[in-house]
């Protein structure tokens, strides 16, 4: 498992592109990420948001605001992760729910959850095999919040 020292985190690797540039990869996990881990803005607020390294994590930021000499807030931090565990909500390798505190490791930059440490090295083993599939659950939990908000806009 991995931590995450918040009095020492540093915005690196800075990756700027245009909307018309993002990935669908990308496109994915700024709709999973929700926030800016240093504003707790909602990503898209304030135009394109930037792609960044965090530690080993490439995670997205509201603004160059957000760049400029600011930390990752340790609130705003925990809340990113747990919209990755509950978007992802199946270990990758047992194929069944994540326990309440799953493990995790950074795999090519994107987090992963687990259920079990040795899970994490499977992962490591096959990194495209699992990222695939993690996107996968990421893009089937956006769609079933797509549709939940469809639903009570209609029972309105």
């Amino acid at each position: 498992m991995k931590y995450v020292t918040f009095a020492v985190v540093a915005l690196v690797g800075l990756s700027i592109v245009s909307a018309q540039e993002v990935s669908r990869h990308d496109q994915i996990h700024i709709a999973v990420q929700e926030i800016c881990p240093v504003s707790g803005q909602k990503l898209g607020d304030h135009g394109a948001p930037l792609k960044v390294k965090i530690g080993d994590e490439a995670l997205f930021v509201c603004c160059r605001g957000c760049l400029q000499g600011k930390q990752v807030d340790p609130q705003h931090w925990a809340t990113i992760h747990a919209n990755f565990a509950k978007a992802q909500r199946i270990c990758p390798i047992m194929k069944k729910e994540l326990p309440a505190n799953p493990k995790w490791t950074v795999v090519e930059g994107q987090i992963v959850y687990v259920c079990c440490p040795p899970c994490t090295e499977k992962v490591a083993a096959e990194p495209q095999k699992f990222l695939q599939q993690i996107d996968n659950l990421y893009l089937a939990s956006l769609q079933a919040r797509q549709a939940n908000r469809v639903s009570e806009r209609v029972a309105r």
